[in-house]
């Protein structure tokens, strides 16, 4: 078979990944890569409780000042990076309405600024600022609603888009163009002082032939030659103009594309399929960067009636010479980063990209909005050849290389402290190393696509080999699966998937709502475990919804674990007594063990949080109590003992919780413990040891003995030494028989999260 092997990929990796399949593996060159090395949460420069965020970014001349614009708080921002591992707050100003976008000029900050009432008024103002000072230099006024603003490399010109956009609630038209006024392009000249700027037009009706009295125009850059690229998303065009005179030197259409074994369906639960196409798919391309003086690059984002899921390199006769066809689409789904949710829209959704020249090198770095990523094409010989993909925040959008400091910046549009993730200013480095992310991947299926897969949510380590893990995706995704993960090197590889099966009908008799048509089964896996008895099999602890004490949310499935063979047949199912169910709440087993005691197999679970009776927390100085849960195989007797909780300490509250039990040998376990929280916000990632044999587990309706637990290890400063902000549902545990430790979060499905997944390994921890 043919593979495509992710050029990102270290040699290490690439050696497990070709191994994996059957390969013989290439060595990779010790060349310099990108990495993360700052992230700095926009809030910073106002109020944690604010709503933030970081759309478009630009540098100061000096390469020490990130200037962004905020348009949720109408303000634009500035960053210190003189130091870019450690970024600092520098202030914001008001503007005086939403800006759009922004691009620096000698000393300048030139700000696009929407100032439009309503869609058939739209106006306005192009804001200077003195980056060192902060001042207001001069105002322009715009002949409508700014949308992107690029400055000519050699500071002479500077263009900005007017896109008036259309009004996508707007009846009869469903939203449709066209939608007057239409848009324009204005040319700035920036000779002598701010007040002396002009302002010239450039019409760009009747170009388009789809909505030819309706430009609407998205995007512009400008090459050295002082050409400007405009993007007409809607119309699915591109433009050319000569900015010293203003005259349209060319224009065409941006064309369609052919998608083959891509995911157009939105499921829920999802349900990653890469077995369908779309044919003639219109570019409707946003973000627009020349690449030379003949050849620039587009983000296919679409928006009307389209969007293709990549990028285009054109050259100036319209000419497609490279297109990334379903590779992106293919590459988030292998990072575990595919938004489900968009499927029947436009996938990854690729926004914006950007050009950079780092020593001899030429990249160009795209944004997708949706996957949170933003990948890394070299360019050779006006060739693009993906390299590297990159974690970002939640939504990116700007995105600005600044080679004279071997950086790279991206900002993101999104911010929800409610939801865990914050508007952000991402910063990497270009430098000799090897990549720090991803840190899995998945392998090709049988189907010659990746793996799809997401929110892991538990670990068990294969008791034959050190380098083989098995790990599970909660009910996020329906047809529960258990995934075969590589992990000899870094990234580690997901080289195979055990769909379960309910073919003998053990789940349809005690959960029948939990089993399908097709013998597949959505449960939701949070745990899972290596059968002691030795007969390869697992063990897999199933959360259950809803909670007895909370009418708004019944309970619709009870905690419960199964048996399921090496090839994923269901063959037992265990349940609560029936006593305990009455109790349920939402927050049910989060993990699950299995030791042998004697000829007996033991299992023991750990609930997250406490159930109706079970100690609350007082959030003063008690954390509360949960359960730990023990099975009797041989007998099917249940009882329990209770894990104290840590006391609430995040400045956002929330809870605290268990995520995953680990049996260690003897009577010791490992346990996760944390708070759901994330960012500035996360104070609690535990790491816990207990010793089951220092108390007797009781059956219900007893009183139950309180374990003693040790701090193993605070998890915090591993997942800040990733650069990123700290992720919350830290919810894997796996220890190898040399003591090592692996843990790593789940990514929520890349719903309302970034979609990062990071994989830790510490070594010798027991």
């Amino acid at each position: 078979m043919k593979l495509r092997v992710p050029s990102y990929v270290s040699h290490i990796s690439a050696v497990a990944l070709c191994v994996s399949l059957g390969m013989s593996p290439a060595v990779a060159s010790a060349d310099s890569v990108f990495n993360r090395i700052a992230t700095f949460p926009v809030y910073l420069n106002t109020d944690i409780d604010a709503e933030t965020v970081a759309e478009i970014v630009d540098v100061s001349s000096d390469g020490n000042t990130l200037v962004y614009t905020d348009s949720e708080t109408d303000k634009l921002g500035f960053v210190d990076i003189t130091v870019p591992s450690n970024p600092t707050p520098d202030g914001v100003i008001s503007v005086g309405g939403e800006p759009t976008s922004v691009a620096v000029a000698g000393d300048y900050a030139l700000v696009a600024v929407n100032t439009s009432p309503n869609f058939v008024a739209p106006s306005g103002k192009l804001e200077v600022y003195d980056i060192g000072s902060r001042t207001l230099e001069t105002t322009l006024t715009l002949e409508g609603q700014p949308d992107s603003i690029a400055v000519s490399p050699d500071g002479r010109y500077a263009a900005v888009v007017i896109e008036n956009e259309r009004d996508e609630d707007f009846d009869p038209q469903d939203g449709e163009p066209p939608q007057l006024p239409s848009g324009l392009l204005q040319i700035v000249d920036l000779e002598g002082d701010p007040d002396e700027w002009t302002l010239r037009d450039v019409d760009l009706e009747d170009v388009a032939d789809l909505f030819p009295k309706d430009a609407e125009p998205e995007y512009v850059d400008i090459n050295s030659n002082n050409v400007a690229v405009v993007t007409l998303q809607e119309n699915n065009h591109i433009v050319l103009v000569d900015i010293p005179t203003g005259n349209i030197v060319n224009n065409f259409s941006a064309g369609t594309v052919n998608l083959h074994k891509i995911d157009t369906k939105e499921e829920d639960p999802a349900l990653i399929r890469l077995t369908d196409r779309q044919l003639g798919r219109a570019r409707e391309p946003d973000g627009v960067t020349w690449i030379s003086n003949d050849l620039f690059v587009t983000a296919d984002e679409g928006d009307l009636f389209g969007g293709s899921r990549g990028i285009t390199m054109f050259d100036t006769k319209g000419n497609v010479k490279y297109n990334s066809g379903n590779l992106l689409e293919h590459e988030v789904v292998r990072l575990g980063h595919y938004p489900d949710d968009r499927s029947g829209n436009k996938g990854n959704e690729t926004e914006n990209a950007e050009f950079g020249v780092f020593g001899d090198d030429g990249f160009v770095f795209a944004c997708s909005e949706r996957s949170s990523v933003i990948f890394v094409y070299k360019v050779n010989d006006k060739k693009l050849e993906l390299v590297q993909s990159l974690p970002s925040g939640v939504g990116p959008e700007g995105i600005k290389a600044i080679p004279s400091r071997n950086l790279l910046v991206a900002a993101t549009e999104n911010d929800s402290r409610e939801d865990k993730f914050r508007g952000t200013l991402t910063i990497y480095e270009y430098d000799e190393g090897d990549t720090e992310y991803p840190t899995i991947i998945s392998s090709n299926s049988k189907g010659k696509t990746p793996i799809p897969w997401g929110a892991l949510s538990g670990f068990a380590i294969d008791p034959a080999s050190d380098n083989t893990l098995y790990t599970i995706h909660d009910s996020f995704y329906q047809q529960s699966r258990i995934y075969v993960m590589d992990i000899s090197g870094k990234p580690a590889v997901i080289t195979g998937e055990i769909v379960l099966d309910d073919a003998m009908g053990e789940l349809a008799g005690v959960a029948s709502t939990l089993s399908n048509a097709d013998g597949t089964v959505n449960l939701d896996p949070e745990g899972i475990t290596v059968s002691a008895s030795g007969d390869g099999s697992f063990w897999i602890a199933s959360e259950g919804a809803g909670s007895a004490d909370d009418a708004g949310r019944p309970v619709t499935s009870n905690s419960i674990v199964v048996n399921v063979t090496d090839d994923g047949t269901i063959t037992e199912v265990v349940t609560l007594p029936p006593a305990v169910n009455a109790k349920q709440r939402r927050f049910g087993f989060e993990g699950v063990a299995s030791v042998m005691e004697g000829s007996s197999e033991i299992l023991y679970v750990a609930f997250q949080r406490a159930w109706v009776g079970d100690p609350a927390p007082n959030n003063v100085d008690d954390g509360g109590k949960v359960r730990i849960g023990r099975y009797d195989t041989s007998t099917g007797d249940w009882t329990f003992a209770y894990y104290p909780l840590d006391v609430r300490e995040s400045p956002n509250e929330g809870w605290v919780g268990l995520s995953e039990i680990t049996a260690l040998g003897d009577d010791d376990f490992a346990i996760i413990e944390r708070d759901n929280q994330a960012n500035t916000d996360a104070r609690i990632k535990k790491v816990y040891s207990i010793d089951v044999g220092s108390v007797t587990f009781k059956a219900e309706g007893e009183t139950f003995d309180t374990l003693d637990k040790t701090l193993v290890d605070d998890l915090i400063p591993y997942l800040e030494a990733t650069n990123g902000l700290v992720l919350e549902k830290i919810e894997s545990l796996a220890v190898t028989s040399d003591g090592d430790m692996l843990f790593a979060n789940d990514n929520d499905g890349v719903d309302d999260s970034s979609g990062e997944t990071q994989l830790i390994r510490i070594d010798d921890v027991f």
